[in-house]
């Protein structure tokens, strides 16, 4: 079961949970590969994006959670937690996200909480319109993705595939190549089925 909440609660944050079929231990390691984690979102179309070292990321993108899309650039760090990783934000309104990852019956379990609390209470009023909107989508493809990692990750041509060159298009450019795939599987299906009533009829 997923739980979902929405941006700027009581609290000034927000949270998604999803359960993995992951080990807590494979979970670990694949939320390593930040870059990954962060381009799995598809309402950021990254403009940019700089590995500084020693943990630092400069990004800029388009976040298309809001009614209005906004674009932004913001450097980050991220920090190793016991329990998974403390990304922190130098700009903007959100001040940090933490990717905590725990055990649980079925693998693991993944929670992202988004935190609004870097600007003072009355500046965040006047940046509502910078709220990144996505968690929970964000964390519904994250889930869609593991079970995917999951089933084929085993096989090399998969693992090139999604890395060079699912992983840098745009989120438009994965929608049309996934109608592509499903159309040129349509076809090929209207094409066997052609022959099978050819042969059924005619051998």
């Amino acid at each position: 079961m997923n739980d979902m909440t929405g941006p700027l609660a009581m609290e000034d944050a927000a949270w998604a949970s999803i359960q993995t079929p992951l080990s807590v231990v494979e979970l670990h390691q694949f939320c390593a590969d930040i870059e990954r984690l962060f381009r799995i979102n598809p309402m950021l179309e990254f403009k940019k994006w700089e590995n500084k070292g020693a943990g630092a990321y400069l990004i800029s993108a388009l976040n298309s959670s809001q009614e209005t899309s906004f674009e932004f650039e913001t450097e980050f760090t991220v920090s190793k937690l016991d329990d998974g990783l403390q990304i922190s934000y130098n700009s903007g309104i959100k001040s940090s996200t933490e990717i905590k990852i725990e055990a649980c019956d079925s693998g693991s379990k993944l929670t992202i909480t988004d935190r609004y609390d870097r600007l003072p209470v009355d500046e965040r009023e006047q940046h509502l319109a910078e709220v990144d909107k996505s968690i929970t989508t964000w964390a519904e493809y994250i889930q869609r993705y593991l079970l995917m990692w999951q089933r084929w990750s085993g096989f090399g041509l998969w693992r090139w595939y999604m890395r060079r060159i699912w992983q840098p298009m745009k989120p438009s450019g994965r929608r049309i190549t996934y109608m592509l795939l499903w159309i040129s599987v349509v076809e090929v299906a209207l094409i066997l089925l052609g022959v099978g009533i050819y042969f059924a009829e005619y051998a």
